[in-house]
């Protein structure tokens, strides 16, 4: 028989407090104004005229215009420093992901001397800042090429080698931790059915690893493409990427700002379209190989 009392409909007891519902709504409103501000100012100020954006600063363009983003092409060799920027980028990556590949399933399947040794040795390059690597490197480009006469100093690929010491060791870890995710027996069905140790990585793990493929993609990318420091030293005018080559738009008289702004905001809708796009594979893959 049913209870006739009638039944109370309240807040259930495992559901925060009101108050801590309005202060979490509060401090993400003004994480998210802190966060769109700037970018709204770069794109009010992209279609303002160069006066404009010298004064004081409007919310509103009294005059709007895509008048800079017309310039800015024609101002420096915008297009150059992008093709750079994608080839440099696009390059690191390629190899980082590749080299990383190989590496994480070697540590991650095999038992061998100096595992151990060779994966705390990976993890513990992260630990010293970039810059104290940037004269060492300048003299091993510079002297290397003298020997061979290769000219690696000022070339894309020396940029791109650079970029891989940086990326990789950091994708190497993170691959072997997804790989030590995936059950040996895949591998063992895969040798049955006649693979090798090479068609068992390609034909098996690498498809059941994508989301770790794709955050290490993701971040040897983002790593070259708006890098500086070592940009600014292994680089010449032919060579520039797009992090250096916005310098460009400030003359000895002037910053062209509103170019600055318009440039920054078209270089920068690809690679967020591109991370919005993979953001759901980058959380997988962060998380499954830093928990491993």
């Amino acid at each position: 028989m049913a209870d006739p009392r009638p039944v109370r409909r309240g807040r259930a007891p495992t559901d925060p407090p009101a108050s801590f519902v309005w202060t979490r709504r509060i401090v993400l409103a003004l994480l998210a104004a802190f966060t769109l501000l700037p970018v709204y100012a770069m794109a009010s100020s992209s279609l303002k005229p160069l006066e404009d954006v010298q004064r004081r600063f409007r919310w509103l363009p009294s005059q709007p215009t895509v008048r800079p983003y017309i310039d800015m092409w024609s101002t420096v060799p915008l297009a150059r420093y992008f093709a750079n920027s994608v080839i440099v980028a696009g390059g690191a990556t390629l190899a980082s992901v590749a080299i990383a590949i190989g590496a994480a399933y070697a540590v991650s399947r095999y038992r061998f001397a100096g595992r151990r040794a060779f994966t705390v040795t990976v993890l513990s390059t992260q630990m010293f800042p970039g810059i104290l690597f940037l004269l060492p490197l300048f003299l091993i480009f510079v002297n290397a090429g003298n020997a061979t006469g290769v000219a690696l100093y000022g070339s894309r690929g020396a940029l791109i080698l650079t970029y891989l010491t940086f990326s990789l060791p950091f994708s190497i870890w993170i691959l072997a931790g997804y790989f030590e995710s995936i059950p040996r027996e895949l591998d063992e069905a895969a040798r049955v059915d006649g693979c090798g140790p090479v068609g068992a990585l390609l034909r098996v793990i690498v498809p059941a690893s994508l989301p770790g493929i794709v955050a290490v993609t993701v971040y040897a990318f983002m790593t070259a493409w708006g890098e500086v420091l070592f940009a600014s030293v292994m680089t010449n005018d032919q060579t520039r990427t797009l992090a250096i080559g916005l310098q460009g738009y400030s003359t000895q008289h002037e910053v062209y700002w509103n170019q600055v702004m318009a440039a920054s905001l078209v270089v920068s809708v690809p690679v967020v379209a591109g991370f919005l796009l993979l953001q759901r594979f980058l959380v997988a893959g962060l998380t499954a190989g830093s928990v491993k």
